[in-house]
């Protein structure tokens, strides 16, 4: 198991972070959770090389995705960049990245009804205004989840707050920050249920942000 203690607060900078080989040659990962070795809850960053595929599988409890460089694909089709997927509990596919590619990828985390299958393009989706200067783009809602990428312009702060059901971001450019630590871009951070934290930025930034999912107890 690796960081599967969810009343702890995490902030790892994946870029400092080595690459561990995978099952499928061409294929490599950086582990940030993990319930056990090859299946059950994970958070993972994975890069595919160029003409590197994973055999088809399953996803059990559901898969999500962003696509943070190169093109990632499957059998549905191709997926730039900036590219949101949910993959549903029960689905399957054949991975695969022509060019080469870099994802941020969550499995087995979703709530067994939420069977919805997501593909957003953030490149050509509206953002909207937001709290103060901060701009939203949703990307899904489920009961108490909510997955969303939010713009920060430089100087923006926000109010203290806490996070019901917690709260992760990966941060997508720009360097995040709070009264913790300062946080540059592919820094994935996990916070407990309840914490607290005064955020803010000294540049643009966007981060992905999901919110409501960890547990209450």
């Amino acid at each position: 198991m690796l960081n599967m203690d969810f009343s702890q607060a995490l902030a790892i900078d994946t870029e400092q972070m080595d690459w561990l080989t995978s099952p499928s040659a061409g294929v490599l990962r950086k582990p940030l959770e993990r319930e056990a070795k090859e299946s059950g809850h994970v958070t993972s960053v994975v890069q595919y090389h160029a003409d590197s595929y994973f055999p088809e599988h399953p996803h059990p409890m559901g898969e999500e995705i962003f696509v943070l460089e190169g093109v990632f694909s499957d059998e549905q089709g191709d997926y730039p960049a900036g590219t949101y997927i949910r993959n549903p509990p029960g689905s399957k596919h054949s991975p695969f990245s022509k060019q080469g590619c870099v994802i941020f990828v969550k499995l087995n985390q979703f709530n067994t009804n939420d069977l919805e299958e997501v593909r957003v393009d953030t490149r050509s989706t509206a953002w909207l205004p937001g709290i103060g200067g901060l701009q939203v783009m949703p990307l899904h809602a489920f009961e108490h989840e909510h997955v969303a990428l939010v713009k920060w312009p430089a100087g923006e702060v926000f109010q203290p707050h806490s996070h019901f059901g917690g709260e992760e971001i990966m941060v997508l450019s720009g360097e995040f920050k709070d009264e913790h630590g300062d946080y540059p871009k592919h820094t994935w951070l996990r916070s407990p249920h309840m914490s607290k934290h005064h955020p803010f930025v000294e540049q643009d930034t966007i981060i992905l942000v999901k919110t409501g999912h960890l547990p209450v107890e």
